[in-house]
Formats: C-alpha cells, structure tokens, sequence
C-alpha cells in the first residue's frame, strides 16, 4: 500500500483543531516539512505532553513524511521555553541519526499559526488567502505525526489526546476514544463548581456550546485538544455573546481609529493588505453602500483576516470587536459573488519582530492569570460505556455510513466511509454494538 493510501485508510486529519484531510495534505512536494508543536493558544498542554511522551514516535514519522514529499528541510518548530520538549525531541533526533532541525520560537501568541510560522522559519510570506505550499512548504501539527506513526504501524485514528484545564481540581491529560462525551473528560479533571460552561480549544478561537444541553451533546472529535472549564459569567463568554448589531453601535460610536488593531495583526505583519481599522471605520455606512465595486473597496480587505482574535481580545482599547465585524463582511463578500484579487508575494513589514504578543500578557488581558504556570503531567485513560462518533470530524464531505444498527464492530473497523472529493474514513472506537446510526454518526455501546 502507498504513503497516500495508508494515510487516507486511517482517516488522519490535522489533529490541530482545522481537520484538513491529512492524505490530501501530503499529495504533494515541497522544500520544507514543518512540525507544528508550538501550541498555538495560552493554556493548551497536549502537544507539550506528546513531545515529552512519543518524541521517538514523532521522529520516525516525520523521517517518513519528509522522505514521501521529498523535502530537503525537516523541522519541528516549538517555543524556546519548552526545555523538556526540546531535550525529548533532540534525544529522539540523535538516536534516529536524522537532520531534523528543533525551530525555537519566542513565547508569543499566535506562535503556531501556521502562516506566521511558515514565515519565522523559511523568512517566506504565504500568499494572501494561500497555502504553505505556495512557498513550498508542508505544516503539519505534532498530534498529526503521532496519527501517522500509529498508522505506518497498522492502526487508524480512534483515539485523541487531550487537556482539561481551568476551574478544575489540576490539569489532566486524557486518552479517549473519539467519540466520548466531553462531560466525562470534565468529570474526570474533577471541576471545582458546578455551574459551568467550557471552551472546546484555546480561549482566543475555540468553540463556545451554547448551553447545558450543549454541552451534553458535545463530544471528543478527532480535533478536540482542549477543554477550558469556567464559570458562566467569564468574561469570554459574554464577548462571544454580543449581538453584531451592538457590535456594530459600538464601533460607529466608539472606534477612535488608534490602528492598533491593525498594527499588531498577525497576517498584516506578514504582508498581507488588511487593516481592521478601516473596516470599523466604514462598517455604519454598509447600508448605504449599493455598488459591488465599492463594496469591495471599502470592505474586500476583510477577506485576509484569519480570525485569530488578536484584535478583539488583546489590541483594541476600547473592547470593540474587530473579528466579528470582518467575520460578518467575510460573509457577505461571499453571498454577494464579489472576488477579491490576491496579493502572491507579500512581504513581512518592517519590526514585525517587535509587535509579537506575549503569551503571559494576552494571558492576564483575558482574565486568565489564575491558570497561567499549572501544567498536566499525568495522562489517564477513560473507557467510557457509550460513544457518539461524528461522520463529519473533517473539512469537506463527510463520511458515508457503512455500518447499520445492530451491527457489531470492533475497534478500528471503518464506521463510514470518505465520500467523493475532500472527506475522510471514520473508524469505530472501540468494541461494542451500534444501537443507533445515521448520515451524522452512529452510538455504539460497549458489550458487556
């Protein structure tokens, strides 16, 4: 079987929380193999626990995946202030005999977007709206090179790694199966109250259930790094909340147009053509605006945020909310047809290396410095008694069921299959009877 097909069979998507197809990914060559294991968001422990853990693991996979896509440059990027890390890896590398080079980055957020990254290591700017590829590099996240290894070795995905971190007893780490209602990894980390709400992810771009009944349906996906649990009236919750036409008010009425927002962006360091300011600027007018063309200009620079949340959460003073205005033009842009040119050689504006945003500071600007310095360093194992396994864990299609209720299935069997086009396999989790099944999932339940 090839590279591509093993990869494809285990249904490895990126592990770092987008869930791009990995087999698509890899269908490719490319100068530069880039490993992401910096952790892009404050808080966030599993990529550190498996640099500390598999380091031998991650190693044979990258060797494997650089070799495929012909890549001369093998690097795993991780901040400076990793030490253990680092010395797991470099022991690794040394043992394995490889060139794999260790990128040490500043301890700044966001370190592992992986445009920023891209351009730290091969001093490259990624085309507006592009992909490393176009710079002729391949990122991959860490969770994804343990996938690959497990599946160069006969198994596919049915287990994730993750944290829970927050108002609990300490942080854990977990090994779960996919599927495993995320209420059992919160028990599991022993919450300190009862009346909770959580962040599936990292607090600046993870996802918000809505409610208690969202929060029981929530389940661990091939993506799931994190759970942040915290108490309702946090205040990432009520800006998640706000109304956009609020949002709109405010930024007619208290925009006072100091660019910050801009200034401290990620994709405009870069080089790219956005500036959140002038969208604020001209977002009370938007009703006025009748003609495509204007409506480009005026908001089409929109199109390059990448919704990291700078802006919002850390470089606005007055807490207006940047994100979610370009988000709602972004949505527009697309509803009304309009396309908006590219920029495909960008380059890093002058003192990009001194507008990085130290990860201690958006720390304390979030309110989250009680939880700033607490680590996981024991893993647990949860073998729940029923799982609920998504067939859309991907970007693109979902999965196409290939089992029917009743059907007995052991761990690693494929429950559905990648359709047509951009999609992936979904396999069972562990043994058990399926006792319900449909286009989005199926539940099966251990057997007795």
């Amino acid at each position: 079987m090839s590279f591509i097909d093993t990869v494809k069979d285990a249904g490895i998507v990126g592990a770092g929380g987008a869930g791009f197809p990995t087999h698509v990914k890899l269908n490719a060559k490319a100068e530069y193999f880039i490993v992401n294991a910096a952790e892009c968001e404050p808080l966030i422990e599993t990529d550190k626990y498996l640099c500390r853990t598999f380091a031998d693991q991650i190693v044979e996979a990258v060797m494997a995946t650089a070799a495929h896509i012909g890549a001369s440059r093998k690097v795993i990027a991780l901040k400076g202030k990793y030490k253990e890390e680092i010395a797991s890896l470099q022991a690794a590398i040394d043992r394995a005999g490889s060139d794999i080079e260790i990128f040490q980055m500043p301890t700044f957020y966001p370190a592992g977007d992986e445009q920023t990254m891209v351009q730290m290591v091969t001093g490259r700017s990624v085309p507006e709206r592009g992909l490393p590829l176009d710079v002729g590099a391949v990122v991959d996240n860490v969770g994804t090179m343990l996938n690959l290894y497990e599946a160069l070795h006969g198994a596919p995905v049915t287990e994730k790694y993750l944290s829970v971190v927050g108002e609990v007893k300490e942080p854990i780490m977990l090994k779960v199966p996919i599927g495993t209602p995320v209420t059992e990894c919160i028990a599991a980390a022993q919450p300190t109250i009862s009346d909770y709400r959580i962040i599936l992810g990292g607090p600046m771009m993870g996802k918000i259930p809505a409610d208690a009944q969202a929060i029981a349906d929530a389940v661990v996906t091939k993506t799931t790094g994190n759970i942040i649990v915290l108490p309702k009236d946090h205040y990432l919750f009520q800006r998640a909340e706000l109304p956009l036409a609020a949002i709109k008010r405010q930024a007619r009425a208290a925009c006072i147009q100091c660019k910050m927002c801009t200034d401290l962006c990620p994709r405009y360091m870069i080089g790219h053509q956005i500036r959140p300011n002038m969208v604020m600027r001209n977002i009370w007018r938007e009703d006025q605006i009748t003609d495509d063309e204007e409506y480009l200009a005026t908001f089409g620079e929109a199109m390059n945020c990448c919704d990291c949340g700078v802006c919002e959460m850390f470089a606005c003073p007055m807490g207006l909310s940047p994100r979610k205005v370009n988000s709602y033009v972004k949505g527009q842009l697309r509803e009304k047809g309009i396309k908006v040119p590219r920029n495909m050689e960008p380059v890093a504006r002058e003192g990009i290396d001194n507008r990085r945003i130290p990860t201690h500071r958006l720390i304390a600007r979030l309110g989250l410095a009680e939880f700033d310095g607490l680590h996981a360093h024991e893993c647990f194992e949860l073998k729940p008694e029923t799982v609920y396994v998504p067939f859309r864990q991907h970007i693109g299609k979902p999965a196409v069921p290939a089992k029917a209720a009743g059907d007995h299935v052991v761990k690693g069997e494929v429950l559905a299959a990648a359709a047509e086009g951009l999609s992936a396999n979904i396999h069972a989790s562990m043994n058990g009877v399926i006792v319900a099944i449909d286009e989005n999932g199926a539940r099966i339940r251990k057997e007795v």
